[in-house]
């Protein structure tokens, strides 16, 4: 099932087939930069534990996750929408390709684009947030790339391989966002 459509991957449920991948991924230098730095190693069991504690936590839901995967079924990452406050209409906003070896071609891209497209169309926010560390150049770029303003610094927040980043954060409010079509065509993105 298709929940958003894009030009190189579709956001579906994440479900079983995602979770399947997570302990690959929660390992691999894609958590490196989503977690801002750490390198710690998750075990199977761990993972188990985490899932087991967050369902007995019955917290409420407050945000959405999706999977990506590419045209040809391919799992390559989770985006989400998270922290969402339906009151204030604000989000923060979660993005990984966890494969490298889809990392610069345009896929975390066109699937931030339907991230982004769905909060302000679908869910109504006026305003989305993200945030990175110093050293995620291609995070940086990209977040730049899609309209998003730089909004704060907050200094020497995150130790990555031994070096002291800064935490930056983006801010995208609705009426700056010209669209997904119109992103598009800004961006020279095109299906493959």
């Amino acid at each position: 099932m298709i929940l958003l459509e894009g030009l190189l991957v579709d956001l579906v449920p994440y479900g079983r087939a995602f979770q399947a991948r997570e302990h690959a991924w929660y390992n691999n230098e894609s958590m490196f930069w989503a977690s801002m730095g750490e390198r710690e190693l998750l075990t199977r069991a761990r993972m188990e534990q985490q899932r087991r504690e967050e369902a007995e936590a019955d917290q409420p839901e407050t945000g959405v996750t999706f999977g990506a995967r590419t045209k040809d079924g391919t799992l390559i990452g989770l985006f989400g929408i998270n922290f969402l406050s339906c009151y204030h209409r604000v989000a923060n906003l979660g993005a990984m390709i966890n494969e490298p070896a889809y990392w610069g071609g345009g896929y975390g891209t066109d699937a931030l684009l339907l991230v982004v497209d769905y909060a302000f169309d679908w869910l109504d926010m006026r305003r989305l947030w993200l945030d990175t560390m110093s050293s995620n150049a291609r995070v940086l770029r990209q977040m730049q790339k899609v309209g998003f303003t730089p909004e704060a610094r907050l200094r020497s927040v995150a130790l990555a391989d031994g070096q002291w980043n800064d935490e930056v954060v983006f801010g995208l409010m609705r009426d700056e966002w010209p669209g997904r079509d119109t992103m598009i065509a800004r961006l020279g993105l095109r299906a493959r």
